[in-house]
């Protein structure tokens, strides 16, 4: 005989047994009602949720897209806030130097004005109340004028010396022993100290000179007719034929020649007369006209009468 699986239920109006058989004869349709139920059920739900979730999805997208675009613009704003705080910035930097060069311009002008008073009192000129642009042009004329006369002529001293041992006169010669005419001004200086040239010119000579007994000479050709020597030198820096400016360095202070000690022997001459150099070592743009009635032998008279011609070449 088979075992049976059977199912005994007991209630109050008895005792029935049921074997599986007759069990899944009434579960068996139960279950597949139930699952035919869950089937048609659920899969409506299934599908609006894979709706759902397809529209989420796009709105993500949507809201990825416009969070880039927001990050974009912002990037955006940013430079162009960088932007502006730059030129805010140049237009400060600007302004600023427009307001310094405003208060340089009028400090100038103040200068200028200054200056310009105080230019005539330097040429020695009658004071004026008002600096018009007729006196300026005046001034600068008047200035240009005695510049140009001061480089062309001799002034100033050729040598930073000691002292001044011997002046222009007649003396007894430290080497011959007898009363002789002295020409020039003797500096005393120590050996190698620099010269200069007094005025713009030409080297006539530069070399050793036998005869004179000068030993290493310079001879300066000038304007107007004007030369100057520079005797007893330890070394000679220029050439024949060299253009020189005034204050160029032309050689250096020696005891060369009929020397008895280190110093320079300094001449100015005019058309082949000595002229005492002792007024022309003081003559300046301050003091301009009393050198010409200092010196005696010079034709100032007219050579103050080139002072128009020469008004005209340096405006």
């Amino acid at each position: 005989m088979r075992n049976k699986l059977v199912i005994t239920l007991t209630t109050v109006h008895g005792s029935r047994q049921y074997t599986l058989n007759q069990v899944a004869k009434y579960v068996l349709p139960v279950f597949f009602i139930l699952s035919a139920l869950s089937f048609f059920i659920s899969n409506p739900l299934l599908v609006v949720k894979t709706d759902d979730l397809a529209d989420l999805e796009e709105d993500h997208q949507i809201l990825s897209e416009n969070y880039e675009m927001m990050v974009g613009s912002q990037q955006l704003y940013i430079d162009e806030l960088k932007e502006l705080s730059l030129s805010l910035n140049s237009l400060k930097t600007e302004r600023d130097q427009l307001e310094e060069e405003n208060l340089r311009i009028g400090e100038l002008n103040a200068t200028l004005d200054n200056s310009l008073f105080g230019l005539e009192s330097l040429l020695g000129m009658e004071p004026s109340e008002e600096i018009s642009s007729e006196r300026a042009e005046a001034l600068q004329v008047e200035a240009n004028k005695r510049l140009f006369f001061l480089h062309s002529i001799p002034n100033g001293v050729p040598i930073q010396a000691i002292r001044v041992s011997d002046r222009f006169g007649p003396r007894i010669h430290p080497v011959k022993k007898k009363k002789v005419m002295h020409y020039g001004i003797d500096f005393k200086a120590n050996r190698g100290t620099p010269v200069y040239a007094t005025a713009d010119g030409i080297v006539e000579f530069a070399g050793y000179h036998k005869s004179s007994g000068f030993g290493k000479l310079i001879i300066l050709n000038h304007n107007f007719g004007f030369k100057t020597y520079f005797a007893h030198l330890d070394a000679v820096k220029v050439k024949n034929g060299d253009f020189i400016s005034k204050g160029q360095l032309i050689g250096n202070s020696g005891n060369t020649g009929l020397s008895t000690g280190p110093h320079l022997h300094y001449e100015i001459r005019h058309l082949f007369t000595h002229i005492d150099p002792e007024p022309f070592l003081t003559w300046n743009i301050t003091n301009f006209n009393t050198l010409f009635g200092k010196v005696k032998g010079v034709k100032w008279a007219s050579l103050n009468e080139m002072y128009p011609l020469n008004q005209r070449t340096q405006r």
